[in-house]
């Protein structure tokens, strides 16, 4: 039996998006599942332009890991363009760095830390009529199960 995987560093979530051809509907496509660290390790290997060592100590992996993890999303995205499929980004096992906020008042949106609490109001215009627009509210910053080199380890695991 393996380990559990290691909870990895995302500096932003884009969950629920789906690519899909043109003019196919959704529910007639096979699902591709790209989970967040893989397409966290996608953005800083190219579009970063990190090398795998930079890569892998900012998601908090190893070197090894994390070339694996851009190898199964190079997989990935290679089998839903060749074979015609949608191409879902969702779930993994990650850690946010922060958190984001959207005021409904002025549409103001911003981060916060996580670990630092719930902000008390918007930073713009200080109403106190605003909501989290990454994550929901159940989830959390850290993943479920194991330890992290930033000190991490229990928490909500996004599926």
């Amino acid at each position: 039996m393996s380990r559990p995987p290691k909870c990895r560093w995302v500096g932003q979530l884009t969950q629920g998006i789906v690519f899909k051809p043109r003019g196919v509907p959704l529910r007639n496509l096979e699902l591709v599942v790209l989970q967040l660290d893989e397409l966290e390790a996608l953005r800083q290997a190219h579009l970063e332009g990190k090398s795998q060592e930079e890569g892998a100590e900012i998601l908090g992996i190893s070197r090894s890991t994390f070339g694996r993890i851009l190898e199964n999303a190079h997989q990935k995205i290679t089998t839903a363009l060749v074979h015609h499929q949608a191409l879902q980004i969702e779930g993994g096992p990650i850690i946010m760095e922060k958190r984001q906020f959207q005021c409904r008042d002025c549409g103001n949106t911003w981060e916060v830390a996580f670990g630092t609490g719930r902000p008390d109001q918007c930073p713009s215009c200080n109403s106190q009529n605003f909501n989290r627009t990454d994550a929901g509210p159940r989830q959390r910053g850290c993943c479920q199960g194991g330890s992290h080199p930033r000190g991490h380890g229990k928490g909500q695991k996004l599926n």
